[in-house]
């Protein structure tokens, strides 16, 4: 009788654990808020779109930010955490001084959507939000749309030091790319195909200036640059500009999620050395020109790699929390 019993109190505790809420530890899954934010996405959806209509930089900013997030210490948001007197967050680091301040804003504005639903309220990540604003600005921007696993908790530290050396360097080579990507997880089709979100987006002058004007002593110019291309940037990027100029990192379709980056990667038309390398590089020039014919060949890896991304580092159980605010910790 009391075997029986303590086997009831086994499956009770075992129920009660499956019954837990969404903050339980567990995998990750699309409909993750079906039964304590059913209409979660489309909440966000809506909020991107305004933020969308208000100024197209919210496109570049969301991606840019979710991938510095889940680089550094996980898919968590806790590079939106705002520094205090006593801790430098993650978002003063200066590998992170230039994300731009629309998409942290995306994030935040969707987080209040979300918690003004009554049942919503504090039951849904700050680091999901930015999973779902990414995926929604990806397809107002022309590009495919796709199913989001969710059931991340936001991260409980953020800190300038942990990005050392975690975010990829506008002057590596495809070593040092794949090296930094495969410590997460990613291979180098699946640095490629992110890499392709180069096809939106803006970079400041400083970032590249050295192919313009000090590649080399025999070369000033980088020679893998299209010389009517260098041309165009010395002109947008005089010597000593101002370091605020920003230059488009696709000259063509700058406002178009699509697969013209890799035509331009094939034109010596990518901006950054990390870009160019793409193509000048044996082993990664085969899927440059792939993808440089085939928008749904491009589209169909964007989404395998930016859905391998969102599992970066995710915290679940104690290792994290739902934030009342996004850029605070609770």
């Amino acid at each position: 009788m009391a075997r029986f019993i303590h086997v009831l109190l086994v499956l009770s505790l075992s129920l009660s654990f499956c019954l837990l809420p969404e903050t339980a530890s567990a995998q990750l899954r699309p409909n993750y808020y079906a039964n304590t934010c059913p209409n979660v996405e489309s909440i966000v959806r809506n909020a991107v779109t305004t933020k969308f209509r208000q100024t197209f930089v919210t496109v570049p900013a969301t991606i840019r930010l979710f991938f510095h997030d889940c680089f550094v210490q996980g898919c968590d948001a806790s590079v939106i955490i705002q520094s205090t007197g006593s801790n430098k967050a993650e978002k003063d680091h200066p590998d992170n001084l230039s994300l731009a301040g629309d998409g942290f804003d995306t994030v935040i504005k969707a987080k209040q959507a979300v918690d003004a639903v009554p049942r919503c309220r504090n039951k849904v990540s700050c680091a999901d939000i930015l999973a779902m604003a990414t995926r929604d600005v990806i397809a107002l921007s022309g590009g495919p749309s796709y199913a989001v696993e969710l059931g991340r908790l936001d991260g409980l530290s953020s800190t300038a030091a942990s990005v050392n050396g975690k975010l990829p360097q506008p002057s590596f080579n495809l070593n040092q790319l794949n090296s930094l990507f495969a410590a997460n997880g990613l291979t180098q089709t699946d640095m490629i195909a992110l890499s392709g979100a180069h096809t939106l987006g803006f970079s400041h002058c400083t970032k590249f200036s050295n192919r313009i004007y000090s590649f080399s002593r025999q070369n000033p110019v980088d020679p893998t640059l299209n010389r009517t291309y260098a041309t165009q940037l010395q002109q947008m990027c005089p010597r000593n500009v101002d370091p605020r100029i920003a230059i488009n990192m696709d000259p063509n379709t700058p406002r178009q999620f699509d697969n013209v980056y890799f035509k331009n990667l094939q034109q010596g038309k990518g901006l950054f050395t990390s870009d160019q390398v793409l193509f000048t590089d044996g082993r990664s020039k085969p899927l440059v020109n792939a993808w440089a014919t085939s928008s749904q060949a491009f589209n169909n890896a964007f989404v395998t790699a930016i859905t391998k991304l969102g599992r970066v580092g995710v915290k679940t159980g104690k290792n994290g929390n739902i934030r009342t605010r996004c850029d605070a910790f609770n």
